[in-house]
């Protein structure tokens, strides 16, 4: 009912910008919020960002902020992380998710890979 297809991923230098999207359809009505997550090689998957679809509050791991903006653009429903100041360690393949109220991360999306080279 509901799905979640991530793009702009790629391979930067250290220091350049991505900007990753994720494309909601179905029943987007249901959600109330929205996150990325990324995992590394031989790690566990980590909590990048989040963001509400009606208010737009967000937060985000200590790890990306002042580097990363989460936003999302109702009209359109997609979500958007903007990266910048990329540094190798935050080479990840990076998930959507979105998750209905009361409810935990239930939606995700395939996922795109980051390369960041130094």
């Amino acid at each position: 009912q509901v799905q979640l297809v991530e793009s702009g991923g790629g391979l930067v230098q250290a220091g350049g910008s991505l900007r990753l999207s994720c494309v909601v359809t179905g029943r987007t009505f249901s959600l109330y919020a929205m996150g990325w997550f990324r995992q590394a090689p031989g790690k566990e998957r980590e909590f990048v960002a989040r963001i509400t679809w009606s208010a737009g509050t967000t937060y985000y791991a200590n790890s990306v902020k002042g580097r990363f903006a989460i936003s999302r653009d109702n009209a359109k429903n997609t979500v958007y992380l903007q990266m910048n100041s990329l540094k190798p360690e935050d080479t990840a393949v990076y998930f959507c998710a979105g998750g209905e109220e009361g409810r935990g991360y239930e939606h995700w999306g395939q996922g795109t890979q980051v390369t960041v080279s130094s």
